[in-house]
């Protein structure tokens, strides 16, 4: 295919030129009607832009088919049969394929440090989670992903299950062992579906871990916000083979998506795939560069380490995105909490994830020397002001056995049934009711239907005080919890 066009961008500019307008929704029509303060901060182009995708930018009928073949294109980019446009980002596109995989057949395979979104996809399809226990360091209170011994083990367990799920790279750019993972599905007569999140760049650069459709996956959904250069809610799903059901696919995304997508964001998808294919070697090679030289001027600040070789091995991830610098800030005797907000209030710099002991600065092919100067300045920044914090805030840390909760309910049946606020204190016994999750990364710590207990409890309590965010929970204090009513 020709992947020097750009259909969705050219057919925006072809509206723009036409002088096209609808009688039809966005009712701002393409800026005219938005308030002056709003374009004065958002600016006229957004709005223009912004446009109806079927009888806007294409008819009716979408007979010019112009996302059709941005999807192709996009699929002959990374070497999958078919991709899918998503602008209700990677949560709608995993929700779909858990769907069209397991659709209340037999479970579903599913790692137990799954994102939220693969959460609300079992409380939504009602699937039955066959989990699979990721691996612990526990000195470190971080988790690995689950290894393919580990999937071979569970499916052992319930041959009966339609799929497994992975999620690869996690957040903090850990990643498992994708083609013997699929290679354990596959003998199976089994699809594997990979949350791909943050991996949308990894078809472009064979130094980067190994792209899921590469390994042999069958469903594969990446964000091309996270590492990519589309806006934020824009994501691709891609499909390969025969083990997963096309049409159904189609139609579960259908179930799930807006119809009324955003054109600026379908455009922005179609933007950034012709960019990589033509620049994205080069590009990802410089990032790739420059985020070592980052890690290794970390590493000269004292009491930080940036992990790396240490996440891997046999008992620990089996490939990692250096582009993700993962920053150990334990020995300060501050925590990642402390050092996100520092870092926030007084240099301007945000970065994508803080936990009790750790920071996170995901680098891009976008960013360069200045950028990179700017984080580094700042992290000498903070560590001088370390030594006059307060001590971080004790949390109770609980052992691997200890988060190993119990299911005892669907998490659907738990999450819809008859429910209980309680206090905290007297929740250990009971089935939690609600997701609670400490965001960012998003991963749960208790999912519904699982049964509560004190490790966990005095865990969300204490990471509360030491300032973990739970955003999705009812009582975000953690005061209180909601568990099944009795």
């Amino acid at each position: 295919m020709e992947q020097s066009e750009a259909p969705l961008l050219s057919a925006l500019a072809d509206y723009r030129e036409q002088n096209r307008y609808g009688f039809t929704p966005p009712g701002h029509r393409q800026g005219h009607g938005t308030d002056p303060r709003v374009l004065s901060v958002l600016g006229h182009e957004a709005f223009a832009d912004d446009v109806l995708a079927s009888g806007g930018l294409d008819d009716r009928r979408t007979s010019n088919e112009y996302l059709k073949h941005a999807e192709d294109l996009m699929a002959d980019a990374v070497g999958a049969d078919i991709a899918w446009f998503s602008t209700c980002g990677s949560s709608l596109s995993v929700k779909a394929a858990m769907m069209a995989v397991a659709g209340g057949d037999g479970g579903l395979l599913v790692p137990r440090d799954s994102h939220k979104s693969i959460v609300a996809g079992l409380i939504f399809s009602g699937v039955q989670p066959r989990w699979v226990t990721p691996r612990w360091d526990a000195d470190r209170h971080f988790s690995h992903p689950p290894s393919p011994q580990d999937y071979r083990d569970v499916f052992d367990k319930y041959p009966d299950a339609a799929g497994a799920l992975v999620v690869s790279p996690s957040p903090y750019g850990t990643c498992t062992d994708l083609a013997a993972i699929a290679e354990v599905c596959h003998e199976r007569g089994k699809p594997l579906i990979v949350d791909e999140a943050w991996g949308a760049h990894l078809p472009f650069h064979e130094d980067l871990p190994t792209w899921a459709m590469d390994a042999g996956a069958d469903v594969c959904v990446v964000s091309v916000h996270k590492m990519g250069a589309g806006f934020e809610q824009g994501s691709v799903f891609h499909l390969q083979g025969d083990l997963v059901d096309q049409d159904r696919l189609s139609a579960c995304a259908d179930l799930l998506m807006t119809t009324s997508p955003s054109v600026l964001m379908y455009a922005a998808m179609d933007g950034w795939r012709r960019q990589m294919v033509e620049h994205g070697h080069q590009l990802i090679g410089d990032a790739l560069d420059l985020a070592n030289h980052v890690r290794d001027a970390i590493e000269l600040i004292p009491d930080v380490e940036v992990m790396d070789d240490e996440l891997l091995g046999a008992e620990a991830s089996h490939d990692l995105d250096r582009l993700q610098v993962l920053i150990d800030v334990s020995a300060t005797g501050t925590s990642g909490y402390q050092a996100h907000d520092w870092l926030r209030a007084h240099k301007k710099i945000d970065l994508g994830m803080s936990d009790h002991r750790r920071i996170l600065a995901t680098m891009s092919f976008a960013d360069d020397k200045d950028t990179a100067e700017r984080l580094l300045d700042a992290l000498w920044a903070w560590r001088k002001a370390a030594e006059d914090l307060e001590p971080a805030p004790p949390m109770r840390l609980p052992s691997p056995t200890e988060i190993q909760l119990e299911t005892r309910q669907l998490p659907r049946d738990a999450f819809f049934g008859r429910v209980e606020q309680v206090p905290t204190t007297e929740a250990s016994g009971r089935v939690c009711a609600e997701q609670i999750t400490p965001y960012p990364p998003g991963i749960p710590a208790v999912v519904p239907g699982e049964v509560l207990d004190d490790a966990v409890l005095e865990y969300l309590r204490s990471g509360i005080k030491a300032g973990m965010n739970v955003p999705d929970a009812a009582d975000t204090t953690m005061e209180t919890i909601r568990v099944v009513g009795t």
